[in-house]
């Protein structure tokens, strides 16, 4: 006899799982399937962010940047350390160890909340009295009747046409995280976000790194003062970033791999190296879901189509995440189950997308929210600009990191914060203001009129908003 829920979760990536838990809180009785295993075949709830995409790769970055800071800059701070040695094993065994945690944590809650979990893959089989006929496949097999179900299946990095990924050589996201041994020479196709983060990680730990990226522009998502201040960044790390290329046939060999490509001056080039990681962009997971035996309706991207609140066209069918519209991000997923499972219960979740914020954990850090300046002028929209340098920050001079800065936008009329832009240490960390300003439609005086601790890092969000004004304290 089938298993009744109120709410089945297909999912336990960052939306599926923080969607479980708030429905659980809510007082409905929920499920969540996940297909996730260990080596082992153990649950690994958590998604691509937990198991190879936001924490291993965090983990990875910082590893590495302690391994740079021991062999490059910790005799600027009189440490004197000779014959550092990488022992890459234990490097991966501790992003693996985080990861692991990451895992169990998960489960702990689901427990803590009451939440039955399923390990396997579920699927629509039809819609029933009381709800959905939803199908576990996994170890033991599960019939389920939810009466509403939140689709949160996430997506899957996609491969250029005619090379699927093995994982060896041609590498998503995942491969590129357990890589045996630092390779000599390492190609990276596309300068998005993983691409640069997975990039930076093996350039610390000792690769020759090139990237290739087919936009014309290095990071055209981000404002263009902070992608020229992180390009000259990363070419004076040693990061070589071409821009504007067209790949051709890659081709591999034995222990190499040929990428032939079109330089932005129309020239043929060819790029020689051990592994290539491809990061070109991801691709809804809908596959194995019963999509069509249930009719639920997908854009021509292969994504679910949901209206603003989420609901896609089936009655109580809902959906979030990477899997529907808008940005790929483990947070924007978390705020869309958050608010599904208000409304469920009807409440009345909301998700801003306008203040959104991106992170690239590069170093320096790129992070921003709202509008850049290139938007704003497309507009039309009447606007002041504030910026300052961590180079004129004391708590940045302190850290020996006083690359890049905090540049606000503001309304011309009412002085609205409309975006900040960061680049330098710790911007992931310092958005936050900016994100919490601009949620209560804050200006940027407001900002400028707040005490900020000194010595901090904050105090350049402080002395940019100054900068709004062009009364700027320290610069």
């Amino acid at each position: 006899m089938a298993k009744q829920f109120d709410v089945v979760v297909i999912g336990a990536g960052p939306g599926g799982y923080i969607a479980a838990i708030r429905a659980a809180q809510l007082g409905q009785s929920v499920a969540c399937i996940d297909a996730w295993s260990t080596v082992d075949g153990k649950p690994a709830p958590g998604g691509t962010c937990t198991n190879v995409g936001c924490i291993p790769s965090k983990a990875l970055l910082q590893s590495s940047e302690h391994y740079e800071q021991a062999n490059h800059h910790f005799a600027e701070h009189g440490i004197e350390i000779k014959g550092v040695e990488l022992k890459l094993d234990t490097l991966v065994g501790r992003k693996d160890t985080v990861v692991k945690q990451n895992n169990d944590g998960i489960l702990y809650l689901f427990k803590k909340n009451k939440i039955t979990y399923f390990h396997g893959t579920g699927s629509f089989l039809a819609h029933v009295d009381g709800g959905w006929s939803i199908k576990v496949s996994g170890t033991v097999d599960e019939d389920l009747v939810a009466k509403h179900v939140i689709v949160a299946t996430g997506s899957s990095p996609r491969a250029l046409p005619g090379l699927p990924f093995d994982e060896t050589q041609i590498l998503s996201n995942d491969g590129a995280l357990r890589i045996p041994a630092v390779p000599k020479k390492l190609g990276v196709i596309g300068a998005g976000v993983i691409g640069l983060e997975l990039g930076s990680v093996w350039r610390r730990l000792g690769a020759e790194v090139t990237i290739l990226e087919a936009m014309p522009e290095f990071l055209a998502v981000a404002d263009q003062q902070v992608a020229k201040e992180a390009q000259k960044a990363f070419a004076k790390q040693g990061l070589a970033i071409h821009t504007g290329v067209k790949i051709g046939e890659v081709k591999t060999a034995a222990k190499s791999v040929t990428v032939p490509y079109t330089d932005a001056s129309g020239a043929e080039q060819k790029l020689v190296v051990d592994r290539l990681i491809v990061s070109i962009g991801r691709v809804p997971n809908v596959s194995g879901l019963g999509v069509d035996t249930v009719g639920l309706k997908l854009d021509e991207r292969g994504f679910i189509v949901v209206d603003d609140d989420c609901r896609t066209n089936l009655p109580n069918v809902w959906a979030v995440g990477d899997v529907v519209r808008g940005p790929m991000l483990a947070h924007k997923a978390e705020e869309e189950g958050v608010a599904v499972a208000e409304r469920i219960a009807g409440q009345h979740g909301h998700v801003n997308f306008g203040t959104i914020p991106f992170v690239i954990y590069t170093s320096p850090e790129i992070a921003w929210v709202g509008k850049n300046e290139q938007q704003l002028k497309t507009e039309g929209r009447d606007y002041k600009a504030g910026s300052f340098p961590f180079m004129a920050n004391g708590r940045a001079r302190a850290l020996g990191d006083t690359t890049g800065f905090v540049k606000i936008l503001a309304d011309a009329k009412t002085d609205e914060v409309l975006g900040v832009h960061i680049i330098g240490p710790q911007a992931s960390e310092l958005i936050s203001e900016a994100v919490t300003i601009m949620e209560f439609r804050g200006a940027a005086e407001d900002i400028a009129r707040i005490c900020h601790a000194h010595p901090t890092l904050s105090e350049a969000m402080k002395e940019a908003a100054l900068a709004v004004d062009k009364r700027t304290l320290n610069f």
